[in-house]
């Protein structure tokens, strides 16, 4: 097998003269010799090989995979001209995975190979896998365009199929960013070009998600592309994704509404993903349209009721809580349902900045506490975030000693977390205030 595998044909020879050597055994595997020869491409020892009467030429592994399949697979077209030049040799014989030599033909984008087995008769073009998954959506998702044009030359492609997620070609194409692949299919006239999957995602939607401005372009010249759906919209996906340059595009079609959700993603939660994940250029986009409501509260998969601006602070992107405190429509100390500001969002996660920012705005109360009663000092302080904790401390509203509804004051949640430079901090100001109590008894 080894020198099957490494093409030496006089030493494959060689053995072959010796009676205890069996050229048709297979290794563990399942892998004869001459599926070995057939995946290295080695012509000549496959000749050699099928010149023994005892070497079954169609041999599968324990994948089911053949030398056919193999080659197939390698591009070998050597190989596979030899391979079914005998009778024994199924040229759309399936694996386990009931994929064929055709299907691995057009994954891998081996054109030669590919028009080697569709001049069989026994070929079927568009025989699916255990997945449906035809050799057409395998050869448009790896992006081989020739693949693609000598396949749809066959008029029992189905450029529609469904596979088992609902998927077509055209899907796998936009999402893999084959604009090339794209155009083709669009370019045949019974292609449905906006084919949503099981989940609801279309085309247009793996582009936009993906970020592939090209491609968009593309679908969106075919007047049947959508904009609006009962599920997960493509300005949706390029938000969630922060594909700025998708969003610029889709937000310049007049047919678009931001503000408009689905039955799954209410329209607001737009502003929220953007702000969420940081993605600056997106905010200012959706803000310009003006039907934004840019304080509208709501869930963004972690906190009920939290706002934009709330999320911003929590994840502590500084630039889009700045565009959003320039807004007169955005409230600065607006609560969720747990009660929990902006500010306490931003002290629970030590971003000094934010909150700094934050306690610029009158409006905003700087000792606030949430349902459970914990202000934004005891949460910083359980948090260990020195530098909030003495901001904090720096506003004459901030009562260091607050305890929430267990009785935590911020300092001993600091003791209980280890923290010490907070502990240290808090023990300081408590000693001051002490002295100016003891100072104002005294008078």
């Amino acid at each position: 097998m080894y020198a099957s595998k490494k093409g030496h044909g006089e030493v494959v020879k060689m053995l072959l003269q010796r009676k205890q050597v069996s050229p048709d055994q297979p290794d563990d595997c399942g892998r004869a010799a001459l599926l070995y020869a057939a995946a290295h491409g080695h012509e000549e020892v496959v000749k050699i090989l099928l010149e023994r009467g005892e070497v079954n030429p169609d041999k599968p592994n324990n994948r089911g995979q053949t030398p056919l399949s193999h080659a197939a697979y390698g591009g070998h077209e050597g190989v596979v001209e030899i391979l079914l030049r005998r009778e024994e040799v199924n040229p759309d014989k399936p694996c386990n995975k009931e994929r064929t030599p055709l299907s691995y033909a057009a994954q891998l984008g081996h054109e030669e190979v590919v028009k080697i087995l569709l001049q069989r008769e026994r070929v079927s073009p568009d025989e699916p896998d255990d997945w449906d998954g035809t050799p057409l959506a395998y050869a448009a998702e790896f992006g081989h365009e020739e693949v693609v044009k000598i396949l749809l030359e066959r008029g029992e492609v189905n450029l529609n199929k469904l596979d088992s997620h609902g998927r077509t070609p055209l899907s796998y194409a936009a999402g893999g960013a084959h604009e090339g692949v794209v155009k083709i299919l669009l370019g045949h006239g019974e292609t449905s070009p906006d084919q949503p999957d099981n989940r609801g995602k279309t085309p247009l939607g793996y582009a936009a998600a993906g970020g592939h401005e090209g491609v968009v372009k593309a679908l969106l010249e075919r007047e049947e592309v959508g904009l609006q759906y009962s599920g997960p919209t493509p300005l949706w996906f390029a938000v969630n994704n922060g594909r700025t340059g998708i969003v610029k595009l889709l937000l310049g079609r007049p047919d678009i509404h931001p503000d408009i959700g689905d039955r799954y993603i209410p329209g607001e939660a737009l502003l929220w993903e953007a702000a969420r994940y940081g993605y600056e250029g997106v905010v200012n986009m959706l803000l310009e349209r003006g039907t934004v409501n840019p304080d509208e509260p709501g869930f963004d998969g972690i906190t009920i009721g939290i706002t934009p601006l709330a999320c911003a602070a929590r994840e502590g992107h500084e630039e889009i809580v700045r565009i959003l405190l320039a807004r007169d429509e955005v409230s600065p100390d607006k609560p969720d349902e747990n009660d929990q500001t902006p500010l306490w969002h931003a002290a629970r996660n030590g971003h000094e900045e934010i909150v700094q920012m934050l306690l610029a705005r009158d409006e905003v109360n700087p000792d606030k506490p949430d349902f459970g009663g914990k202000t934004p000092l005891q949460t910083a302080a359980w948090g260990g975030h020195e530098g909030v904790v003495k901001i904090l401390l720096g506003r004459e509203e901030v009562n260091p000693d607050n305890a929430d509804c267990h009785g935590r004051t911020p300092l001993s949640s600091a003791i209980a977390k280890g923290h010490e430079g907070v502990v240290k901090i808090l023990r300081e100001v408590r000693e001051i205030n002490l002295k100016k109590s003891n100072s104002l008894n005294d008078r």
